[in-house]
């Protein structure tokens, strides 16, 4: 009974990480009420571990699916008046799927009538399913800030009516920047994640779905392309990420041919069609990786040239976590003065949307390291380990400090 127990609860979490955002997206088509369908999808996955017990359908997201809509009918039948209850209604909803589904969610998430932090809070929330504590965790916020983004973002779509749908050809450029970098944000949800697992390939998986999507729709514009390019590049070092022991590889150290080699091609490719069209900041993203994925090896990588894509990327995309990434890269340049890139990780640590990222002690430890201080590097290493949520990178983590004493 406890197998059976731990089998259906096993099947119902797979369910739920890659189905969430199907589910979800198919009861907001039919209510256009994100809060009820959000409650009805939730309760449709409580009634999957009651019942399944008695048999796991053939289709689990099919069969939850159905239960979510059905519990939204009957809440809608319900009401005295359904109108009211339909805030996001602009055409009638059938009962046919509908592959877009989870791109005309996003789209809704991202409607310029929203703050741009509201809008990237409530898509990791409805697109992934991630708890709240997850998305302050990907936003670096804390949790209260996160849940109070999420629920201003719901009573606004709600109150000005907003529509559940792909924008017109002519309102698709001002959606598109916040839409991408939601997409690129849902990738990185999924490539570090929270909890046990180095990844969540639902959450890599569906960023994928979602930029081929984005992709298609706007076939002619470099920053989709961009994207998609990076992402599949990133995907193709997946298996290669992770030891047979379970244990972290960074990039230096991964084994090229456990690459996915076919992946690798294509993404190659679109990133380089997508700089001949302009360079955008996706595009300058995926140039890097490009420089990353084409060197012989992590030695011969071309660091200089990738400083020089992350001062290009400073110019138009000036965030803390680019000047990060900026300074990691300036230190790996060949006769590099680590003592000024010291100086620039540490006035990076009066940062405040960097003051919970694991990455920015981790960098400093490394740079500790390799100027001698292990003193120092033990300190920022302890820094890096408490501010992780991933298991598997704070293994690494204390393995690195570990071998500082010896």
């Amino acid at each position: 009974m406890v197998s059976e127990a731990v089998e259906v609860a096993r099947v119902v979490d797979r369910a739920h990480r890659e189905s969430w955002s199907t589910v979800l997206s198919s009861v907001v088509r039919l209510t256009r009420d994100l809060d009820l369908a959000e409650d009805c999808t939730q309760d449709a996955f409580v009634q999957a571990l009651r019942t399944w017990p008695d048999g796991i359908p053939d289709n689990p997201a099919g069969w939850l699916t159905t239960v979510a809509r059905r519990l939204a009918l009957d809440r809608l039948r319900r009401e005295t008046n359904l109108r009211r209850k339909l805030p996001l209604l602009v055409e009638q909803p059938d009962d046919a799927e509908q592959p877009t589904d989870p791109l005309r969610l996003v789209f809704t998430c991202c409607h310029p009538a929203l703050a741009r932090e509201s809008q990237v809070a409530l898509t990791l929330r409805l697109i992934c399913g991630l708890t709240t504590r997850e998305v302050a965790a990907v936003l670096l916020i804390g949790e209260a800030t996160a849940a109070a983004r999420i629920t201003r973002a719901k009573k606004k779509i709600a109150a000005a009516g907003i529509p559940y749908r792909i924008p017109a050809d002519h309102e698709l450029p001002a959606r598109m920047d916040v839409v991408l970098t939601v997409v690129h944000l849902v990738y990185t949800a999924g490539y570090v994640a929270t909890g046990v697992e180095l990844t969540r390939t639902d959450l890599t998986g569906r960023a994928i779905e979602l930029a081929r999507m984005l992709e298609r729709l706007m076939p002619d514009e470099a920053e989709p392309l961009a994207l998609l390019g990076l992402l599949l590049m990133t995907e193709a070092r997946g298996d290669a990420r992770v030891s047979a022991d379970g244990e972290l590889v960074l990039l230096a150290d991964q084994d090229r041919s456990r690459w996915d080699v076919k992946l690798l091609a294509e993404g190659v490719s679109r990133a380089t069609a997508a700089l001949q069209r302009g360079n955008g900041r996706f595009a300058l993203q995926a140039a890097v990786a490009g420089l990353h994925v084409t060197a012989p090896s992590w030695e011969k990588t071309d660091w200089g040239q990738v400083v020089r894509m992350y001062d290009a990327m400073m110019v138009s995309w000036p965030t803390p976590i680019v000047a990060l990434n900026r300074v990691a890269a300036r230190s790996l340049v060949p006769g590099a003065d680590l003592e000024a890139v010291l100086v620039e990780l540490d006035a990076l640590s009066k940062e405040p949307a960097l003051a919970t990222y694991a990455y920015l002690p981790a960098t400093r430890a490394d740079v500790l390291t390799r100027l001698d201080r292990p003193g120092q590097a033990a300190e920022a290493y302890e820094q890096a380990i408490h501010l992780t949520a991933n298991e598997t990178e704070r293994r690494f983590l204390t393995t690195r400090l570990t071998n500082l004493n010896r």
